[in-house]
């Protein structure tokens, strides 16, 4: 059997004020991962991978994006696959956020993948909308950028040549770029499990449901295995600022402003503008959600 099966995908559509639809490029479905991988190499920076589509195909339509080859890796069983050990769940990259929300994949973080998952876009996106997807596509709003720098989760990146892990905290380069090389592709995502009586509180905003958020903001209590942090999503030019939460936690709560204010200056933002209060505000209120 041959490692992919092949066919080819032509079409432009226009309208009266442009192209509304994506430029001609060729399609490829591989049946394995290393086929994928194959098709990645030859293809160079020509070549880009597709899963749900989501975040891609609009890129398409709007002519922002223009490979010349589209590999699509959504119905990979390996891309698929849900595992669970004592210390962490391997989530296959092409699990989709709606199998998350629906409770068919484990839950590492007391019940938080599963409420993220319920707030991302729209049920038809989430229906179709990988978390490998997401992060690889690196928009710093997007909800799985932020909360898997949060928990600390590892990313299983393979090419050709090799097999690598990087942490999630280090994906992001800039806004919608990543540290992959273009012949890699994120697999699976390991995320470490909290203990039992770990209390996690999270906070997005955005100015009606559906949206990216305008700030994310997270925070993680797990003594029994010494996690303490807190996140502040920058959502608009780089990577999830994740900082040691142990100050924040251990204040009583007339104490903890001038913590939070620090802790949103340290991932950037000046105090007294807009940025800085908007998620100061969402740093609080994920306090007060902690559970």
């Amino acid at each position: 059997m041959p490692h992919h099966a092949a066919s080819i995908a032509r079409g432009v559509g226009h309208s009266a004020s442009g192209p509304v639809k994506a430029p001609a490029f060729d399609y490829e479905r591989p049946v394995d991962v290393d086929g994928a991988l194959r098709l990645l190499a030859e293809g160079g920076d020509d070549a880009k991978l597709i899963a749900g589509g989501q975040s891609l195909g609009p890129l398409l339509n709007l002519r922002l994006a223009r490979p010349a080859l589209l590999i699509d890796v959504r119905m990979l069983d390996e891309m698929r696959e849900i595992s669970a050990s004592d210390n962490a769940v391997v989530l296959g990259a092409a699990v989709t956020h709606a199998r998350i929300e629906d409770g068919n994949a484990p839950d590492p973080a007391g019940g938080l993948l599963r409420y993220v998952a319920r707030g991302i876009a729209y049920r038809a996106v989430r229906n179709r909308g990988t978390i490998g997807g997401s992060l690889a596509h690196a928009d710093p709003a997007a909800d799985w950028v932020n909360l898997m720098a949060l928990l600390d989760a590892t990313l299983i990146v393979r090419s050709t040549a090799a097999e690598r892990t990087i942490a999630a905290v280090d994906l992001v380069a800039g806004p919608l770029s990543t540290v992959l090389a273009a012949d890699e592709m994120i697999v699976a995502v390991r995320i470490p499990k909290l203990s039992g009586s770990a209390r996690v509180g999270w906070f997005k905003f955005n100015r009606k449901p559906g949206e990216f958020a305008e700030a994310i903001c997270g925070i993680v209590d797990d003594p029994e295995r010494d996690v303490r942090r807190l996140l502040v999503g920058v959502t608009e030019s780089g990577s999830p600022h994740v900082a040691d939460g142990a100050e924040l936690l251990s204040a009583p709560p007339d104490a903890r402003d001038g913590i939070i204010t620090a802790a949103v200056a340290g991932a950037g933002f000046r105090c007294g503008t807009y940025k800085h209060q908007v998620r100061a505000v969402s740093l609080r209120r994920a306090m007060d959600a902690l559970r």
